[in-house]
């Protein structure tokens, strides 16, 4: 096998072997490893090692800053539906030298992060969307029941 000669040519090596997830995803989590390494390292010449969860967080500032309420859009466009596919391209890009990781970093960084729906939706929803969980359902049912003129159902 050939060295690799550039990222890109790098980032068609993985492509091509491993087609979950396109190419621009491998893009951007490079970039939102710039944006974890500002958050957490601060402006160092030489880049510095962050962990899974603090790229993970990088990961969700970038997309929010980038793409707002289309996030969830874009990532399902480029085949990355949970955190465990942020892993899965940093895995494929360590092991194509793209990045570096320490004997501590694995792909089980990258489990149950943060729910998407929660992290890249529910900002975007109007304010009474948003509140509408299990205590606010209960009032919003009894606010319908009492505009039909009905009283809200008794619990048993």
């Amino acid at each position: 096998m050939q060295p690799t000669n550039t990222f890109d040519e790098a980032l068609d090596r993985i492509v091509a072997n491993d087609p979950r997830y396109h190419r621009d995803a491998y893009q951007f989590v490079r970039e939102a490893l710039d944006v974890a390494q500002k958050k957490f390292c601060g402006e160092k010449r030489e880049p510095q090692h962050v962990s899974g969860r603090q790229l993970l967080e990088g990961v969700r500032d970038y997309a929010l800053e980038e793409f707002g309420p289309m996030t969830l859009i874009v990532f399902q466009e480029w085949g990355i539906t949970r955190c465990e596919d942020i892993g899965e391209i940093v895995f494929n890009m360590v092991d194509h030298t793209l990045l570096g990781k320490t004997d501590d970093d694995s792909r089980s960084d990258f489990q149950d992060g943060y729910d998407f729906d929660e992290t890249f939706r529910v900002p975007f929803l109007p304010k009474a969307k948003k509140n509408v969980g299990s205590a606010n359902l209960d009032d919003a049912v009894s606010h319908t029941n009492k505009k039909k003129g009905s009283k809200k159902p008794e619990s048993t």
